[in-house]
């Protein structure tokens, strides 16, 4: 359940970035590189910052 809230956020912030990337200012691109980066990051050391923060936030146990 939470690798599927996890995915649904970072895909959000994707799209909600890459659109004021586009009609706002191009620093929001930065934020989707970030976003990016993050994803890749947790491919590999399987340690997410967004499901850490969820667990906290909504106290979800694994």
């Amino acid at each position: 359940m939470i690798n599927r809230i996890v995915r649904a956020v970072a895909g959000t912030f994707i799209i909600i970035s890459v659109l004021l990337g586009m009609y706002v200012n191009e620093n929001w691109f930065w934020f989707t590189l970030f976003v990016g980066a993050n994803l890749l990051q947790s491919s590999f050391t399987k340690w997410c910052l967004m499901e850490d923060i969820l667990r906290k936030v909504f106290k979800i146990q694994d």
